[in-house]
């Protein structure tokens, strides 16, 4: 049975814009609803290639990639791998960390965690990605950066999303978790073969999402041209030539020019929505992501 639609309502012409109405909220209390505002419509495009982005940099440490490459599921399943992944997230966005379908994201995934012993200090890496990746890409690419509220607002939804998650030692402020997440990539960073295989699987994966397979190759060095000297080093890359990078950044750059002349979104963009080939008939909470061999999903109808 498919998921069912999250309580998100399209923008009416007369309703004000998005930011506006994120302004009017407050991020101490109203974090989820800035969060899935900012998600589902200011920046619905963005935030999606800044994770996609921040993929790699998890891969850059070899003690993450080797976990991912010992399951075996990226090289034999990438595309159910990503599509899991970017579900469960979806789900707890979507429908808030505390509902229903948010809690059983959680414990679906915590369970496939559960499986495996991961040091915390890795676990809070891959979640400092989520909240820093999104901010940082804004500041450079986006049709503008989020607020000093938002920021806030994203901060502390992530934040209340490693709680669940049982990660320990999660700042209590934005800026803090910025340096530690800079300090953490500055020791952590270093080459493994597991990082550069596991890379050049999600590579051709993303690639795979615009390009048909025959011209993949041609879309690598683009990838490589958005990828920063410490990362594709420690992946075993090739840095982009000087001229793919600038046209690539001058690329986004001139998009947000441009999106910035145009009409605001006025319907939520919903990942949970998007059509996979992965779950042509819908896909069920208690069977997304990896398994022990012994363990079998629940059969109970989805809610």
């Amino acid at each position: 049975m498919t998921n069912t639609r999250p309580r998100l309502r399209a923008a009416s012409s007369r309703s004000p814009a998005i930011a506006d109405r994120i302004a009017a909220l407050d991020p101490e209390n109203d974090y989820e609803e800035i969060a899935r505002l900012l998600y589902a419509y200011e920046f619905s495009w963005d935030i999606e290639r800044a994770l996609e982005f921040a993929l790699f940099r998890t891969y850059a440490v070899p003690s993450i990639s080797g976990l991912l490459a010992k399951t075996g599921e990226f090289e034999t399943r990438p595309r159910k791998r990503y599509d899991d992944t970017e579900l469960i997230l979806a789900e707890t966005i979507e429908h808030g960390l505390d509902s229903p379908r948010g809690r059983r994201s959680i414990a679906r995934m915590n369970a496939m965690h559960g499986r495996f012993r991961i040091d915390n200090a890795d676990m809070l890496y891959v979640l400092s990605t989520f909240i820093c990746e999104p901010i940082r890409w804004l500041d450079r690419f986006g049709r503008r950066r989020m607020t000093e509220n938002e920021q806030r607002a994203w901060f502390l939804y992530y934040r209340g999303l490693g709680e669940r998650m049982k990660i320990r030692d999660i700042p209590d402020q934005l800026a803090e978790l910025m340096h530690w997440n800079q300090e953490y990539e500055a020791v952590n960073f270093q080459f493994s073969e597991s990082n550069r295989r596991i890379a050049e699987i999600t590579r051709d994966l993303l690639l795979g999402f615009y390009l048909p397979r025959w011209l993949i190759w041609a879309g690598r060095p683009a990838v490589r041209a958005f990828l920063d000297r410490p990362l594709l080093e420690s992946m075993g890359f090739r840095p982009a030539p000087a001229w793919l990078r600038r046209l690539a950044l001058a690329a986004l750059r001139t998009r947000a020019s441009v999106l910035r002349q145009l009409p605001l979104r006025r319907s939520p963009r919903l990942l949970t929505q998007v059509p996979r080939p992965t779950y042509p008939e819908g896909y069920r909470i208690e069977e997304l992501g990896t398994f022990r061999s012994a363990e079998a999903p629940s059969k109970e109808p989805a809610g």
